[in-house]
């Protein structure tokens, strides 16, 4: 297949570009940062272009070479949630960007949400819940979702929406919480300072997101909102103290040190059960 990556720099998308290309896709990476295109290695085995997705495009379809999928990851400013550029100005430029494709040719298109779309909602969460979007981010993506549902109501286009769950791995923010964890280890500090640690999340490795993301896209039946995760809930403390153990590392925990956040509930996971059914069962 051939398909086009956004954001193809990013957390998730050098390692999703590395995983197509291993499987045999035709990958067309778009970034606006070459360097970092080139730190990821696999810089000449696709066809690069550095771009703003922001700024118009003519033809954008069929000048990036008429892809089968279109895997939009891109996404400015995160991990900022609370931030109100997420809907004054990514939610704008980001519906401008994927309607000029559709109305070029395009016809799928997977799209990253996120869990926060479910905003306070405790527990098991499922596709089928409505969603309650509680922050700045959260509502910008699923008004997104939205708009597009509205825009391909009476076109044969599939939008395929995978809600990301949290993830960890190389590449991931500097300041996620096990970033932070890895810089006080290799720092030697003493104490690590961080929550209660008791909230309970839903976590993959970034390669097992990239490889359901690939999985998602092969399957153009699995449509609409479908959970990224591993549908198995996991404390804070057990993630650190698993993370501690893996590195042979003796640092000791602070936990109370931070208060718990406040954009999200204290315990949630995601319902992996539709990917599964669609994806690795059909």
């Amino acid at each position: 297949m051939r398909v086009l990556v956004t954001g193809a720099t990013g957390f998730i998308g050098r390692h999703l570009v590395s995983l197509l290309l291993a499987h045999g896709h035709e990958v067309t990476a778009l970034s606006r940062d070459e360097n970092k295109a080139r730190d990821c290695g696999w810089i000449n085995k696709v066809n690069f272009l550095p771009c703003d997705i922001h700024k118009p495009i003519e033809h954008p379809f069929r000048s990036f070479g008429e892809p089968d999928v279109i895997v939009h990851l891109a996404w400015n400013g995160l991990p900022h949630y609370q931030q109100l550029f997420h809907f004054e100005r990514n939610l704008f430029w980001d519906y401008s960007f994927l309607k000029s494709l559709i109305e070029d040719g395009a016809q799928h298109l997977v799209v990253t949400g996120t869990c926060l779309e479910y905003g306070m909602q405790s527990g098991c969460l499922s596709e089928s819940m409505p969603s309650l979007p509680a922050n700045p981010y959260a509502l910008a993506k699923d008004t997104l979702r939205r708009f597009l549902d509205l825009l391909v109501r009476d076109r044969e286009v599939v939008v395929q929406w995978p809600r990301l769950f949290y993830m960890y791995g190389p590449g991931q923010s500097s300041a996620s919480l096990l970033s932070q964890l890895d810089r006080a280890i290799d720092g030697e500090e003493d104490v690590f300072n961080l929550s209660g640690g008791e909230q309970l999340r839903d976590y993959l490795p970034v390669e097992d997101v990239a490889s359901r993301l690939m999985m998602l896209m092969m399957h153009p039946n699995c449509s609409g909102v479908v959970n990224i995760c591993s549908g198995e809930p996991i404390s804070i403390r057990r993630l650190v103290e698993t993370h501690l153990a893996k590195r042979g590392a003796n640092i000791r925990l602070n936990f109370g040190y931070y208060p718990y956040p406040d954009y999200e509930p204290m315990a949630f996971w995601g319902d992996s059960h539709k990917y599964h059914e669609h994806c690795i069962n059909d």
